[in-house]
């Protein structure tokens, strides 16, 4: 019991530290954290000092704002279970799954583009694409270029070029989708049957 009790105290003075070092990564004020979170300036520092004890009333809008699990903020240990929970959302018509858990750096979506999303509307934004077709045959708009890529085709682009992908109209496509919002880029290393690299 006593092991228990320490394990709590010890993951309870660990918040502080945490939501500080959240707070730098994001580059983010205490004025700004207050507004977004409806938590005063002076308890949000006395909670990264460890002068204010962390309870679900704060820590819930702090995960809410930084978009993290709350028990990321906690620290809490892993409970044996090894499987990650994938929630799947719609978007465009599409179905999304995320499969990084964390915000910021490269994210990976697994994306389900159904036949009836056949019509392009090219886009730009910041950042840097890696597609991998898994089934189907997706269709690629990149600038002036019009791509058809079947299963296990690989395409990576600027995200500055206007670009737009969907299903070719034949059948619904599986798509891992990594980005990258700051334009990293993803790195892949293929090899060739005798096991030397291209």
């Amino acid at each position: 019991m006593e092991d228990s009790s320490a394990a709590i105290a010890k993951a309870l003075e660990q918040v502080g530290p945490r939501l500080k070092q959240l707070r730098a990564q994001r580059g983010v004020t205490l004025t700004a954290l207050a507004e977004s979170t409806g938590i005063s300036k002076s308890t949000l520092s006395r909670l990264e000092t460890g002068q204010r004890r962390a309870s679900l009333e704060l820590l819930l809008p702090l995960a809410q704002a930084y978009r993290v699990p709350l028990d990321d903020l906690v620290g809490a240990p892993e409970v044996g279970d090894p499987r990650v929970r994938l929630k799947a959302s719609r978007r465009s018509g599409r179905t999304v799954i995320p499969l990084t858990r964390q915000p910021g750096g490269v994210q990976a979506w697994k994306i389900i583009v159904p036949t009836s999303n056949s019509t392009p509307q090219p886009r730009t934004h910041e950042g840097f694409e890696w597609l991998y077709v898994l089934s189907g045959r997706m269709r690629l708009v990149l600038g002036d270029r019009d791509l058809v890529l079947e299963p296990g085709e690989v395409a990576e682009f600027d995200t500055h070029v206007p670009h737009w992908f969907g299903s070719d109209g034949t059948r619904p496509a599986e798509v891992l989708s990594l980005f990258g919002p700051q334009g990293e880029r993803i790195h892949a290393r293929a090899r060739t049957s005798a096991g030397q690299p291209y």
